[in-house]
């Protein structure tokens, strides 16, 4: 596995000893990288079927069961005509390049966030790493260039917003002080050796023609893109999205059956939201508007400028610094929240949500991270933030992450997306349940909004793919029942089209784990202890759902 995904050995901080090598690699994106990637997992899952069914040890049990998912999973994704099955990941995408896809997005992230330069070692592998970059780039162009020859493109809109990206990354490619160069020189400032210097020939002569190429494909593309938003009118469109949602909800939901969940959800969310609402003097228009007009209230928002981006990264922070003393009515053993706010590298902030996050390395030495999307500081305020960091960092998915890596490493680099977003949706609850909002009503209403986001993540990504509908309609679906800012919005639908099925992984993974919550309370009754349950779920690592039900039932037996 870290021989075909390189880049998860320095995330996990495991590119040392034996792995060493990996540091300066990249992974495959070529078609032969699929080829090789389809020949692992078989081989793999005829490996994993030599296990005895009565294996002894639980936690082997759980790895084995967790593997074969992911790789059956996978190779079903790859026997897919085009597109993009990750092993074990949750960017799975018909569109190998995007606004938010890509090597142009991956490896200025990694280099400036998880990439470590100690050394010369190091930097040689820095330089490595760049000079992989044209063959991981040409790799992609081909693949999106034989989708296209299927007659497979992105839309439109996702086009324009990758190709403003690419162009931009272009500009600022050779730049000591851009996104490709910049972070070593920081790194190496204290360093003998011309580093940025040769970063700047490498680039100049192999990586600015790779990315010409590349959007050389993009803009011919463009050239025959509609502004249709699903794939239900794309070629082998249905069955792929049929395989997005099994991939990402780990279930086999029907998009019928998803788009219900949330039309249901959204409708209890609003009523508690309107409550909320109401207290704040707000009674005329819908609750969207509402929400919407009181974040606009000037208390709850920040400078539009360097100091209130400045203020925004205090603020989370802050909010992670109170719910720490909170997490021992939570769980009964607890991790140290290794954890950094940072933003996100400006190229990609276009096309990315809010925030995202995830765990550091696993011995330490780099901090998980939550990655702030500061190019439109109005997307942030008093209202949402809570909510996000809760997600994102702790006791989300830095938090949740941190249990997981002291799993066998094959679990650290496998993940689901509904368990991994489930349990982070299930983090903000707790977050709620610790009295975080006790007196913050307005934190509490961005909660609740949280929860209707994702709710109606339900009802638009199966809109989109399963229904027809335009872009323009689940906007409007999106904004009506989240009263998120237009800017923000945009960005979460697009991001939809893109990664079709990804999102519906949030609510069905919550849905499931409070599920099985009111089952251990039923069964265990005097006996049942939040810590205990919630212990369970994360020592059990990330799952398949199935698997989830079955780590609960040990619980339950056990106690």
């Amino acid at each position: 596995m870290l021989q075909l995904q390189p880049t998860k050995a320095t995330e996990l901080g495991v590119d040392t000893g034996a792995h060493a090598g990996l540091r300066g690699q990249l992974d495959d994106r070529s078609p032969a990288g699929v080829v090789k990637e389809r020949g692992f997992l078989t081989a793999a899952l005829k490996d994993l079927r030599q296990v005895p069914a009565d294996e002894p040890d639980y936690t082997t049990q759980t790895s084995v069961a967790v593997a074969t998912s992911a790789f059956t999973t996978a190779l079903e994704g790859m026997a897919l005509p085009y597109g993009v099955a990750t092993i074990g990941g949750w960017r799975n995408t018909p569109y190998g390049v995007t606004q938010n896809v890509g090597s142009w997005l991956d490896l200025p992230q990694l280099l400036d966030g998880d990439q470590p330069v100690r050394n010369t070692a190091d930097a040689e592998a820095y330089l490595m790493r760049l000079s992989a970059m044209p063959a991981q780039l040409d790799g992609e162009t081909v693949r999106i260039r034989l989708a296209r020859g299927q007659g497979l493109v992105p839309p439109s809109f996702l086009l324009d917003k990758a190709i403003i990206g690419i162009t931009r990354t272009l500009a600022e490619a050779a730049n000591p002080e851009g996104p490709l160069i910049g972070p070593l020189a920081r790194k190496t400032r204290q360093m003998p050796g011309d580093w940025s210097g040769r970063a700047v020939r490498i680039v100049r002569s192999a990586v600015v023609p790779a990315l010409e190429r590349q959007l050389a494909e993009l803009h011919a593309e463009r050239a025959v893109a509609t502004e249709a938003a699903g794939l239900g009118t794309r070629p082998h469109g249905p069955e792929w999205y049929a395989w997005g949602l099994r991939a990402s909800t780990t279930t086999r939901r029907t998009p019928a059956d998803i788009h219900a969940l949330g039309r249901a959800q959204l409708v209890d969310l609003h009523a508690q939201m309107d409550i909320i609402l109401k207290g704040f003097g707000l009674t005329q228009g819908t609750v969207a508007e509402r929400a919407v007009a009181l974040q606009r209230r000037p208390e709850l928002g920040f400078p539009q400028d360097d100091e209130g981006r400045r203020q925004i990264i205090a603020y989370m922070q802050g909010k992670i610094n109170a719910i720490r003393p909170r997490l021992p009515r939570a769980f009964r053993r607890l991790i140290k929240g290794n954890l950094e706010i940072r933003r996100m590298p400006v190229a990609q902030e276009p096309g990315a949500p809010a925030a995202y996050g995830g765990p550091g390395s696993i011995d330490g030495s780099i901090p998980g991270k939550i990655w702030v999307n500061l190019g439109d500081p109005s997307i942030h305020n008093k209202v949402t933030i809570p909510d996000l960091v809760f997600h994102e960092g702790i006791p989300g998915h830095v938090w949740q992450g941190e249990y997981a890596q002291q799993l066998p490493l094959i679990r650290s680099i496998l993940a689901f997306n509904a368990y991994s977003e489930g349990w982070a949706l299930y983090a903000e609850q707790l977050a709620d349940e610790l009295g975080m909002y006790d007196d913050d009503p307005a934190g509490r209403l961005g909660y609740l909004m949280g929860l209707s986001w994702r709710a109606v993540r339900l009802v638009v990504d199966t809109g989109i793919h399963a229904m027809g509908w335009t872009r323009e309609r689940a906007l409007a679906e999106f904004i009506a029942a989240t009263g998120l800012p237009q800017s923000n919005a945009e960005s979460e639908i697009d991001r939809y089209c893109a990664w079709p099925g990804q999102a519906c992984g949030y609510k069905i993974g919550q849905t499931e784990i409070v599920a099985q919550r009111v089952r251990a309370k039923a069964a265990m009754g005097a006996r049942y202890d939040l810590r205990d349950f919630d212990q369970a779920v994360v020592d059990g690592g990330n799952v398949p759902l199935d698997v989830l039900a079955n780590n609960v039932s040990r619980y339950i037996a056990a106690r």
